[in-house]
């Protein structure tokens, strides 16, 4: 498993990222997150759609909750695309935020059980077990189109350039 330290700080501290970090150009790869349902759901269940990957380490912080709600309202405006907000937060927690804001555009998923996306994506937080911010955008053949791993995790991400990168 690789671990990275010089990747990512939160608040103001290095952190240490494990996994594999994605770039574009790669063939995404495929991951076990739950749904508020706590049924299984994986990328390849999105095939043929561009997917805009929403990744962050809490729904109950500020920051967190300012990304959600900017993608739940980008996700309205997009055409054959889907934005997968995904945390290591409770299927329930995530929920409960959701339905509180009235955001029901993004699809929201967990990856407290396995961190399977968090290490094949490389955003796991080691010190933490939690997500590390970013943004990770696949095109419709399934092939990374843009990544962000937002450098301060208590930064918001670049919204712009994920959404263009569409």
């Amino acid at each position: 498993m690789i671990k990275n330290k010089e990747l990512v700080t939160f608040a103001g501290n290095a952190v240490t990222l494990v996994g594999n970090q994605v770039k574009v150009g790669d063939v995404a790869p495929d991951f076990n997150v739950l749904r508020g349902d706590l049924t299984p759901a994986k990328l390849s269940d999105f095939k043929g759609q561009k997917v805009v990957i929403a990744v962050y380490p809490s729904i109950d912080t500020g920051v967190c909750q300012a990304q959600n709600r900017k993608f739940n309202e980008a996700a309205s405006k997009l055409e054959n695309a889907v934005v997968l907000s995904i945390s290591c937060d409770l299927p329930f927690a995530q929920g409960r935020f959701c339905a509180t804001e009235g955001l029901d555009n993004i699809v929201t998923l967990s990856d407290h059980r396995d961190v399977d996306f968090g290490t094949k994506y490389g955003f796991l937080v080691d010190e933490l077990r939690l997500l590390a911010r970013g943004t990770v955008v696949v095109n419709e053949e399934g092939v990374v189109s843009f990544v962000e791993y937002v450098s301060e995790i208590t930064d918001e991400p670049n919204y712009e350039a994920a959404l263009a990168a569409l």
